[in-house]
């Protein structure tokens, strides 16, 4: 057997330096919002920066989900080729479907629509940016729970697992997004931070169909060789804006909320995995 061609040094330096931009953008982002955002009468002392900030508050939402997808898309252009194209397209359309579905009917998230801080809509009712947020949040959260999981017939437990890690994220987006900010705003107020609890349900229940497409398609065969510690590095860094300002508002249920489902994530991770018979059978050999 021909030995394997070892890494480009490209392949490992390149990624970790786009994530540390997208890890300085978040801060820059953060800084921002708990200096102007939340304490608007600093903007009353220095009028000029009332415009450039009201610019800056849309720039840099729409600016952090781009910059996102381009830091994810070069790691997987540099580690996987082009097999990822086909698992981008699928979650992207499933996403929008669900999106459209929940803006025009309110299934299966509830009654809300988007305002105009997040630029161009599919339809009027999506902005452009929502799938792609979908697709770089999931894809690491099926790496986390490959890792957990990696036997073959782990698959449906590695869906279920998955799904809860990318449901965590929304305790902390939602409150950040709707509740301190206005990015979406929900048709009837619900309990928590204003969103109704059907949402959870319609997040899980969408996370359920990216993964499912994602073991569909065979993802893992191009996921398991990627370097899930860095994917979990950016899974970190997405999650530090919406955590980050929960936090600055205040909002400290949905910093525990965030932490605790994350909490109950790598739990059921490890009782799923010392459930395996793949994993009796290493204890047994041991």
């Amino acid at each position: 057997m021909m030995p394997r061609p070892s890494p480009s040094p490209a392949t490992g330096r390149w990624p970790r330096a786009a994530l540390w931009v997208l890890c300085a953008f978040t801060a820059f982002t953060l800084a921002g919002y708990a200096s102007f955002g939340l304490h608007p009468q600093l903007l009353a002392r220095w009028p000029n920066l009332a415009p450039i900030y009201g610019v800056a508050f849309r720039f840099f939402a729409v600016s952090h989900v781009l910059i996102a997808g381009a830091v994810l898309f070069l790691f997987l252009i540099l580690h996987a080729g082009r097999r990822w194209v086909a698992a981008f397209a699928a979650l992207y359309a499933i996403s929008l479907s669900s999106e459209l579905l929940g803006t025009s009917m309110g299934i299966p998230f509830g009654d809300y629509g988007y305002t105009e801080l997040l630029g161009i809509k599919w339809f009027g009712l999506v902005p452009l940016v929502i799938p792609l947020s979908w697709f770089f949040m999931a894809l690491p959260s099926y790496a986390l729970a490959l890792r957990a999981l990696p036997a073959p017939e782990a698959a449906g437990r590695r869906v279920l697992l998955a799904s809860l890690i990318l449901a965590s994220w929304d305790l902390a987006l939602d409150p950040a997004m709707s509740y301190a900010t206005k990015y979406w705003v929900w048709g009837e107020a619900g309990p928590y931070y204003g969103m109704p609890l059907l949402n959870l349900f319609g997040w899980y229940v969408t996370g359920l169909l990216l993964m499912g497409a994602l073991a569909a398609l065979r993802a893992e065969s191009w996921i398991r060789p990627l370097p899930h510690r860095w994917l979990g590095g950016f899974y970190l860094a997405n999650l530090a804006l919406p955590l980050g300002m929960s936090a600055a508002a205040g909002l400290w249920g949905a910093v525990a909320a965030t932490v605790g489902a994350l909490g109950v994530a790598y739990a059921a991770a490890r009782v799923l995995a010392a459930r395996m018979p793949s994993a009796r059978l290493v204890e047994v050999r041991a």
